[in-house]
């Protein structure tokens, strides 16, 4: 069966332009956090903030994505984002900076929890069999690409113009994506019923609850692992690298950004060995990637004790964080797709609205409690990371049982 259709290749492509939008911005705000306040305490601590939104409503976007037509969803969605970007350039000024970026984070955390389980609900009812494996994989490294380029240049673009640009060039981006998307085509899954707003959302949360504890259990036990798992990987990499590489090396924002670009070659390939490996490896085998994972977290503390300059330190902590994020996206894109397998097409929004809440329902507590480890451990960051991988290699060992009764 043909893979690139013509809606997945304009998925595919809005996708392309949304994450350009969305790493600039990522880029961008993070760098003038830092720069303004030199506190991972108070950089982890917005984005814990701003993901409370989307840990709380995006049940409800699953909801919406199995009972509206999901084309109209994505295109509303961008659009507001382009919108809420060109508001925060309208209202930044040095004196009130941080209180914007901190609104815009959490307008666009509000927007992407009805987004996320949106598109993620779009590839299989596009794709079938091996392409929904296949599908995810392309996503993935759209992802992944866009990783890879977007952080570098925006470095050059940030270090050259400063934040305005960057979130008009955000803004531009998101209009873009909408306007791509207006041409999908996509019928609802489900009819139109004449009911209240509070009796769908109760028979939907519900019948999407009922699935996961009685049909699915299996998912279930899987989703609340990577919970456990996120609060540790993902407090260390989204507040640890940038803090890692600006404030404990006292390294450029280019060199930031090249490590971001690294990062993303990382998961580019990581995401084609995935799409190769579709059919041959069993699921039943990928506790050993949270392991590896743990791994790598190991030897980036052991990196920071090493007696030597800021750059070599700088490449051995590198190396480290893109040997995880090449685990990660292998363990991510297999998951997913068994996940997505393993719904209905009537339940696909509503189940990935929970997959993504209760893997994300710990990212905010991580985030938080990782920028005040990283402060408290100023000038040994090996504190924080060699207990972390310690305890990833432990969960992803006892894991094993959980996988092999998948």
């Amino acid at each position: 069966m043909k893979l690139f259709t013509k809606n997945f290749t304009l998925l595919v492509m809005g996708q392309v332009f949304s994450l350009v939008g969305n790493f600039t911005l990522k880029f961008a705000l993070s760098m003038y956090v830092l720069e303004k306040t030199g506190s991972a305490a108070v950089f982890g601590g917005l984005l814990s903030a701003s993901m409370l939104p989307t840990v709380l409503l995006t049940p409800f976007g699953g909801v919406l994505a199995d009972r509206a037509n999901r084309r109209t969803v994505m295109v509303c969605l961008d659009l507001f984002s382009g919108l809420a970007v060109l508001a925060a350039l309208l209202c930044f000024a040095d004196s009130r900076g941080i209180a914007v970026t901190g609104a815009l984070l959490a307008a666009l955390s509000v927007l992407g929890a009805f987004e996320s389980p949106t598109v993620q609900a779009c590839v299989p009812q596009m794709q079938s069999g091996e392409n929904i494996l296949r599908g995810n994989a392309v996503v993935n490294q759209v992802n992944a690409l866009t990783g890879l380029a977007a952080p570098f240049l925006g470095s050059l673009f940030y270090a050259a113009f400063g934040v305005r640009p960057a979130l008009a060039a955000a803004a531009a981006c998101f209009f873009l994506t909408a306007f791509l998307e207006c041409f999908i085509r996509l019928p609802n899954v489900r009819a139109g019923e004449k009911q209240r707003i509070a009796d769908i959302l109760r028979e939907d949360l519900l019948d999407s609850a009922r699935f996961l504890r009685r049909e699915r259990r299996e998912v279930l036990g899987l989703l609340l692992f990577v919970a456990l798992c996120s609060a540790f990987a993902v407090g260390t990499v989204v507040v640890g690298l940038p803090f890692l590489i600006r404030a404990e090396l006292g390294l450029s924002a280019q060199l930031y950004g090249a490590a971001e670009s690294a990062m993303g070659l990382a998961a580019v390939l990581a995401g084609l060995a995935a799409g190769a490996l579709a059919g041959r490896l069993p699921f039943r085998r990928l506790n050993g990637l949270v392991s590896a994972m743990g791994g790598c977290v190991i030897l980036a503390g052991a990196a920071m004790l090493l007696p030597t300059g800021p750059l070599c330190r700088y490449g051995l902590l590198l190396a480290a964080f893109c040997g995880g994020q090449a685990a990660v996206t292998v363990f991510s894109i297999f998951a997913l797709s068994a996940i997505q397998e393993r719904t209905p097409a009537q339940m696909t929004g509503k189940v990935m609205a929970y997959t993504a809440s209760i893997t994300m329902c710990a990212q905010p507590v991580g985030q938080l409690v990782y920028g005040l480890l990283f402060d408290a451990a100023a000038g040994s960051a090996y504190l924080v990371l060699l207990p972390t991988g310690v305890v990833l290699w432990v969960l992803g060992s006892c894991a094993k049982r959980l996988f092999e009764n998948w």
